[in-house]
């Protein structure tokens, strides 16, 4: 498959070199330091799990001249979803699927909105993965991915996405339900970035806090009621199946809002709790734990440079 991949940080990068490692035809959208390490020396991950790889993929800062991609892994930050949509519209097709694997529950809407309908397919990576230094992706854990069409067909081309990933050896999963897949997760990183950005701990230490651990939760337990509120199913079960996910994340993981906020980046600050207390505010249900989190992050949400 021609796969290209917009964004060559953690998830990206960990995803494409394992595409590429297994024969695939990849070209990764990356830009300054980066690019110029990954042309000269391939994309390389160093992986606490499978151990150290390089892998042989196009780098480019342009798409324009390319073919056609049979897929693109959109992996950017939510903040710069607008921007990165027009750079890979050169290679998106009638039939190009373009899989969200962002933080949030929106962007789906975003990319069809800017691409037409029918382009965006919903994704949910579950990696630990970030940039180790320019041209190296050290990945922690994880590595699964569950995507799907956003009206729950299954599609000759998901299909063939899923085949691909699977051939590469990467944990996949195509869902008929994916809009609950994405407020699943977007439970989990609400809270799992909140908390480790606000306390400055790992979820060990969290967990280990009895005050914090139900800080955790009650993040949890309002997102879920404002997804009841927007129509989305979770099920009875909902808070326990996150908070169980909560329960098996490793001692030491951060998140990676806590990663660009002690690094002085950037924040995706909007549209994880930024997006659940406008939601929650437009639906009548009060947030206060989330609000409290946004209130706190607010003033870093630009990073240093902003």
């Amino acid at each position: 498959m021609r796969i290209v991949v917009a964004g060559a940080g953690g998830v990206g990068g960990y995803f494409g070199a394992r595409l590429a490692r297994a024969g695939e035809q990849v070209t990764v959208l990356a830009r300054g330091g980066h690019l110029d390490a990954i042309r000269a020396h391939g994309l390389r991950v160093r992986s606490r799990v499978d151990g150290d790889v390089s892998a042989p993929v196009e780098a480019t800062a342009d798409l324009r001249g390319h073919a056609v991609a049979d897929a693109v892994l959109f992996c950017v930050k939510s903040f710069d979803t607008d921007a990165a949509v027009e750079q890979i519209r050169p290679v998106v097709g009638p039939d190009t699927p373009v899989v969200s694997l962002q933080n949030g529950v929106d962007n789906e809407d975003r990319i069809d909105a800017l691409l037409g309908a029918g382009h965006a397919v919903g994704g949910a990576a579950y990696v630990f993965a970030a940039i180790e230094a320019p041209g190296v992706i050290v990945h922690n854990f994880g590595g699964r991915i569950v995507f799907g069409e956003l009206d729950g067909r299954l599609t000759p081309r998901t299909e063939r996405l899923r085949d691909a990933l699977a051939t590469a050896g990467v944990p996949v999963e195509l869902t008929r339900a994916i809009r609950r897949v994405l407020w699943d997760k977007y439970l989990l990183i609400s809270a799992q970035a909140g908390m480790t950005a606000l306390t400055r701990c790992p979820i060990g230490v969290i967990r280990a806090t009895p005050e914090s651990w139900r800080m955790y939760r009650r993040i949890v337990e309002e997102l879920a009621a404002v997804a009841a509120a927007a129509g989305v199913d979770l099920g009875p079960d909902g808070v326990e199946r996150v908070m169980k996910s909560a329960e098996a994340i490793a001692d030491g993981a951060y998140s990676s809002l806590h990663h660009d906020l002690t690094e002085g980046k950037r924040l995706e600050l909007e549209a994880l709790h930024g997006h659940a207390v406008r939601l929650g505010e437009r639906l009548e249900v009060p947030v206060p734990t989330v609000s409290a989190v946004y209130a706190a992050l607010k003033p870093h949400v630009a990073g240093r440079r902003g």
